[in-house]
């Protein structure tokens, strides 16, 4: 008896123990659990929310494609002033840097000089002409007579000599006159065009054609004023199509504003320039107020192709990277994706994309610092802008040199 109450006394000790042990294991896992989901829950709040970036839309669109030539501004028409005669300066009759009209009195020279050679002239012409009518006097009064023989023949040739000899008289003396004339007139200086005078460069006092004639002042004509360009004969092939269903010009001052009056092209040279390859094509832009003056530097912007269904990316997608360009996609999961893309010319804020995206997908405009490739974004859509109402040009053009670089 005393042997099995003992091993009863084990077995209940026993299981007591197992008991207690499983009791223990449970805490302890639930414990384990519990930590688990603890840091698991640390981590999650540790962990940063996607980056925000704004994206905008590939889109695809028929756009103008514009290039952009350096230009230099001419006046249509240019006139020297020149003192004709030699003579004092007397006076001066405009305000300088201002628009001149046609036949305005501009300089008054001397003329007292040329009005005393007027004078002398006419005096010859006066005796000339006395001369000739005793000349004609003689003949009329020896012709009948000589064909009578009442007189001899050698006095009426005579007399027929001396007419001929008054009347080239006259004529010299009548030419002298002109002169006369002419040289007067030249002493009161009119413009023969209207147009912007510049600055007078003699002033009254002083003598002047003494020998040559002296270069008083310089008047252009400004409005319409005209716009030499020189572009290549690859470029003039191109847009020379264009310009006949789209002939309007743009001028790009040398500040970087837009000229408001569109331009017009109206001469290509004869021929392309062998040495250079070149050609020069002459526009003329309405110039009302003045503000274009001979001689200013500017770009003038023309179409010179269409390009159909272009898919089109705003240009702060584009990232440079070793000579290739790039743009960040963001698909549907909002999950970054690196594209290289090949582009082509420049339409305003968009550059035409030749491959590497598609239209209808999201690329990152603002943000492409924040975002990396494989990562989740935030993306938010830019306001949208329509390239159309962009002026587009040529990226070859953007290689050009500062139009100033040209003066010299």
């Amino acid at each position: 008896m005393a042997v099995s109450q003992w091993l009863l006394q084990v077995r209940s000790r026993a299981k007591i123990v197992t008991a207690f042990s499983i009791v223990a294991l449970a805490v302890s896992l639930t414990g384990c659990d519990q930590n688990k989901d603890g840091d698991k829950a640390k981590q999650a709040a540790a962990a940063p929310p996607p980056p925000g970036v704004v994206v905008a839309d590939v889109i695809q669109k028929t756009v103008p494609i514009y290039g952009e030539f350096v230009a230099q501004t001419d006046a249509k028409e240019t006139v020297e002033i020149r003192a004709r005669v030699q003579a004092v300066l007397e006076s001066q009759h405009f305000t300088e840097g201002t628009i001149v009209k046609k036949d305005q009195l501009l300089f008054t020279l001397d003329p007292r000089e040329y009005e005393a050679k007027l004078l002398q002239a006419k005096s010859q012409l006066e005796g000339a002409q006395a001369r000739l009518g005793k000349a004609e006097t003689d003949e009329r009064r020896l012709k009948p007579l000589a064909e009578r023989r009442a007189v001899p023949q050698q006095d009426y040739d005579n007399a027929v000599a001396n007419l001929d000899t008054a009347r080239a008289g006259v004529s010299s003396v009548r030419a002298a006159v002109v002169e006369s004339e002419l040289q007067l007139s030249y002493c009161t200086i009119r413009s023969p065009i209207e147009g912007l005078i510049g600055k007078r460069l003699v002033a009254p006092g002083n003598l002047v054609g003494n020998g040559e004639a002296t270069l008083l002042d310089t008047v252009s004509s400004i409005d319409p004023i005209r716009v030499n360009i020189t572009i290549s004969e690859a470029e003039y092939l191109r847009f020379s199509t264009q310009q006949k269903r789209s002939p309007v010009l743009e001028l790009i001052l040398a500040d970087g504003s837009v000229f408001p009056h569109k331009g017009k092209f109206v001469i290509v040279d004869r021929a392309v320039d062998v040495k250079t390859g070149t050609l020069i094509v002459v526009a003329e832009f309405p110039n009302p107020g003045g503000q274009l003056r001979p001689g200013q530097f500017g770009r003038v912007r023309a179409p010179i192709e269409v390009a159909e269904n272009a898919i089109l990316v705003p240009k702060r997608a584009v990232q440079e990277t070793q000579g290739a360009r790039n743009v960040l996609v963001v698909g549907a999961d909002n999950m970054v994706a690196l594209r290289t893309i090949r582009t082509g010319e420049t339409v305003g804020d968009f550059v035409i994309v030749r491959e590497g995206v598609q239209p209808g997908e999201r690329v990152i405009v603002d943000g492409i610092q924040k975002a990396r490739p494989g990562s989740k974004v935030n993306p938010t859509t830019a306001p949208a802008s329509s390239p159309s109402e962009a002026t587009a040009s040529d990226k070859s053009q953007e290689k050009q040199a500062d139009p100033k670089a040209g003066r010299k």
